[in-house]
């Protein structure tokens, strides 16, 4: 094979692994964020919600779509098992409360957010071509994530000690997510693919959230250099863990496939 054969072989399977990436973790949001719409604190908070599971659902199908040339995207969207998915590990179990919530929503989405900004200038014009969209509605999640962030720091002892347990807990992970300097990360800059990725595109990350983290008293230093130990650098999370099957089975729409059309 040649060099060029090669090197194109490299791109195809960096980029269609970031973009699987990128849709489950979307796919995962956009449930985290739907068991929360009869849930919030406030009826407004409830429609934030709905509208932001609409918004990640939406942009999941949109990647999908993506690799329809080199697979079967209705599997991608309601064959798959537990374990096939590649979402970020924060987002394999349900929050357990609106403190949970609101560290998914500030942390997570900006994580995303930081990903697609490496991908504006993408040797990959499908991809390029969409990712505009998607970064701007990342922005209004950001933002809401942000306020209530900041309004649960403020509301006395017991809230902050919450909110800052939650999002210590979701930073490590998330965190850990944009994975280590290894042959997949090298691939996606040295094709093109990605400005960034790796440690770079950590550290970004880390810095766009300092302010909140200082905000809680939370040390991201230990999070700069996460523990790569059992870490699949394809999948971007632990090797062998999955989100849980319950999540999953309603994800796939099983009971709901007797009325799905072409």
């Amino acid at each position: 094979m040649s060099q060029t054969a090669t090197t194109t072989t490299v791109r195809e399977t960096a980029v269609h692994d970031l973009i699987l990436v990128l849709a489950d973790s979307k796919r995962l949001l956009g449930m985290r964020y739907a068991e929360w719409i009869l849930g919030a604190p406030e009826l407004e908070t409830g429609i934030a919600c709905a509208s932001m599971a609409q918004d990640e659902w939406g942009h999941g199908r949109l990647l999908y779509a993506l690799l329809k040339e080199v697979t079967d995207v209705d599997r991608l969207e309601h064959g798959r098992e537990a374990h096939e998915y590649r979402n970020i590990e924060v987002l394999d179990h349900a929050p357990a409360d609106w403190f949970d919530v609101v560290a998914i929503n500030a942390l997570v989405d900006q994580a995303l957010t930081v990903q697609l900004e490496a991908l504006t200038d993408s040797s990959y014009a499908p991809l390029k071509q969409r990712v505009a969209k998607l970064i701007e509605e990342e922005r209004f999640h950001s933002a809401h994530g942000v306020a209530w962030l900041k309004r649960l720091a403020a509301a006395g002892d017991e809230s902050r000690d919450r909110i800052r347990n939650a999002v210590t807990q979701t930073l490590a992970v998330t965190a850990r997510w944009f994975g280590p300097d290894s042959d997949d990360a090298r691939a996606l800059v040295e094709t093109g693919v990605a400005a960034a990725a790796g440690s770079a595109l950590r550290q970004r990350y880390l810095d766009r959230v300092q302010p909140l983290l200082h905000l809680l008293g939370v040390d991201a230093a230990a999070c700069a250099n996460p523990d790569f130990a059992g870490f699949d650098p394809v999948a971007r999370r632990t090797a062998g863990s999955a989100p849980d099957a319950a999540t999953i089975t309603r994800i796939r729409g099983d009971k709901n496939r007797m009325f799905l059309m072409d």
